[in-house]
């Protein structure tokens, strides 16, 4: 039983660092990167759609981003949705392509990305530490069943597990503001 909660803690703890990660790859950098843009909903026929569905990506180099939509009529709502869209981008379209320029940021959008980074992974801090106290207290519910010394040793794996997870969340959150600082 005290395996299965560890286990089941371990996984949910594997989740919110992989979501963390997912949501550091939405937060632009100097660089072309295509995930950046997963967040985009696009207006199509009504339809909030996410843009991934409607167009392929390519990056030709660094700083520059190919969005191929695939039905072309939809191509002015695609560059309408990355335009009103949170990125700072300035999408110019030649009637079947999108092309997105990456600037170079700012020494303030730098500082402003890094705030919004260390908010993401403090989300993933609390979400890591949500789990183990709902699974704290799934294992001290467990008492009288289990003998009190099996409950403070997992009670120690699980704090184990909580402080493996957050220094991965750390490391995440150091390479992003590395790739972020670097001009």
């Amino acid at each position: 039983m005290i395996d299965e909660l560890l286990a089941d803690a371990e996984a949910k703890m594997d989740q919110a660092v992989a979501h963390t990660g997912g949501e550091f790859a939405t937060v632009r950098t100097g660089r072309a990167n295509p995930a950046i843009l997963h967040r985009v909903m696009v207006d199509y026929y009504g339809t909030q759609t996410p843009l991934q569905q409607l167009a392929g990506f390519s990056v030709p180099d660094a700083h520059m981003l190919v969005v191929s939509p695939y039905d072309r009529s939809s191509i002015t709502a695609i560059e309408k949705a990355i335009r009103s869209s949170d990125l700072g981008l300035n999408p110019s379209n030649d009637g079947t392509i999108i092309r997105l320029a990456f600037p170079t940021l700012t020494e303030e959008r730098r500082k402003e990305l890094i705030r919004l980074v260390r908010n993401l992974a403090e989300e993933g801090r609390i979400a890591i530490r949500n789990v183990r106290r709902h699974t704290k207290d799934d294992l001290e519910s467990l008492e009288g069943d289990v003998s009190e010394d099996d409950i403070r040793r997992a009670e120690k794996q699980l704090q184990d597990l909580t402080d493996e997870h957050v220094k991965r969340l750390d490391e995440l959150l150091l390479r992003k503001e590395e790739e972020l600082l670097e001009v």
